[in-house]
This record gives C-alpha cells, sequence and structure tokens, in this order.
C-alpha cells in the first residue's frame, strides 16, 4: 500500500492521534472513509460512462463496415447483372442477324424458284 510498511503506518497513526486528538480521531477517519468511498464511486461512474462510450463507437464502427460491404456486395451484383444483360443483348443481336441472314437467303431462294417457275412455263407454252 503505497509502500508504506507496518512501523511506517504505526507511526502515522500515533501522529494523527496525537495531533487530532483521540475524540477527533474517528470522526475525521469516518469522514475520510466517506470521501474514498465518493472517490471510488465517481471513478467508477466515469469508467463505465467511458465504457458505455467505447461501446457504442465500436457498435457504430462495425455497423459502418457491414454497411460498406453491403454496398460492395449491392455494387457487385449490379454489376454482374448487368454484364449478364450486356451478354444476352449481344446473344439476341447476333440470333436476330442470323435470323435475318435466313430471311435473306429464304427471300432470295424463293425468288430465285419463282424465277425458275416462270422460264419453265414460258419454255412450255413456246
Amino acid at each position: 500500500m503505497f509502500g508504506i510498511g507496518g512501523p511506517e503506518l504505526l507511526i502515522i497513526c500515533l501522529v494523527a492521534l496525537v495531533v487530532i486528538g483521540p475524540k477527533k480521531l474517528p470522526e475525521m477517519l469516518r469522514s475520510l472513509g466517506k470521501g474514498v468511498a465518493e472517490f471510488k464511486r465517481v471513478g467508477n461512474d466515469v469508467k463505465s460512462t467511458l465504457d458505455d462510450e467505447v461501446n457504442k463507437a465500436e457498435a457504430e464502427s462495425r455497423k459502418r463496415e457491414v454497411d460498406e460491404e453491403l454496398a460492395r456486395r449491392k455494387a457487385e451484383k449490379a454489376k454482374d447483372e448487368a454484364k449478364d444483360a450486356k451478354v444476352e443483348a449481344e446473344t439476341a443481336k447476333s440470333e436476330a442477324e442470323t435470323a435475318k441472314s435466313q430471311a435473306e437467303t429464304a427471300q432470295a431462294d424463293l425468288e430465285k424458284t419463282k424465277a425458275e417457275s416462270g422460264k419453265d412455263e414460258a419454255k412450255e407454252s413456246a
């Protein structure tokens, strides 16, 4: 206790007894005890307040980290969906071009067939 041994504590008590007197010493010690108890209570209140504030700050930090992670995941998902939509649009465009090409080929074949039919009819009538 503060580097004070038994003999030093005994000397302090004897000096306090002589200076303060035997009648006032118990009252002074009670007051000192109440003061120390009040000091401890205030210290504990400050400690609990600081602990509460630290816990709040940690909770806010965790919440901010979670929100950032959720936002990152949403952005990643939106990016992936946009990429998928782009691939689907390119596929649809390619399919449309293929269908157009096939339709043009079919139209050309039809016209060719009609032209050949017209030639055959012309030969038969001649």
